[in-house]
C-alpha cells in the first residue's frame, strides 16, 4: 500500500510532540512556526496550528456504537496495537470508544482502536 499524506489541525506544538513522539513514538519530520510532518506508521501527517475546532459530530454509526467523523488512525498488528495501547493507557489518554475486539473468532476479526485526541479527530 502507497503511503498516504494527511493534514490536520492542532492547538500547540506542546502536546502535539508529546502525543505523536512520545506516546505513539512517531519520528518527527520537518516543521515550521506553523506546522510539524510526524512519520505516522509509514504515512505522512501534518499538524497546523489553528485556534478553530468545531464541535466532533458523532454521526458514524459502527457495530451500534457512535463514533466521531472525521476520524483517521492506522492498521497494526496485534503487537503493535497493544504497545499503542499500553502507552496510551500509561499517560492517561482517553478512549471515545473503548478498545474491544470486534467479530471475535472470525475471519474479519479486527480490534477497533478509537481515541480521542486533540489532533486526530477534528
Amino acid at each position: 500500500m502507497p503511503p498516504f499524506h494527511y493534514s490536520f489541525k492542532m492547538k500547540d506544538f506542546e502536546s502535539t510532540r508529546h502525543f505523536y513522539g512520545e506516546i505513539l513514538g512517531c519520528n518527527e519530520g520537518r516543521s515550521n512556526e506553523t506546522w510539524i510532518d510526524y512519520d505516522f506508521f509509514g504515512h505522512q501527517v501534518t499538524a497546523h496550528l489553528s485556534t478553530i475546532f468545531p464541535e466532533l459530530d458523532y454521526c458514524g454509526l459502527v457495530d451500534g456504537v457512535a463514533v466521531p467523523i472525521p476520524h483517521f488512525g492506522v492498521v497494526l498488528s496485534l503487537d503493535d496495537y497493544l504497545k499503542v495501547q499500553e502507552s496510551l493507557e500509561l499517560n492517561n489518554y482517553p478512549f471515545v470508544v473503548e478498545p474491544y475486539i470486534r467479530y471475535p473468532g472470525k475471519k474479519q476479526n479486527n480490534t477497533p482502536y478509537s481515541l480521542l485526541t486533540l489532533l486526530v479527530i477534528h
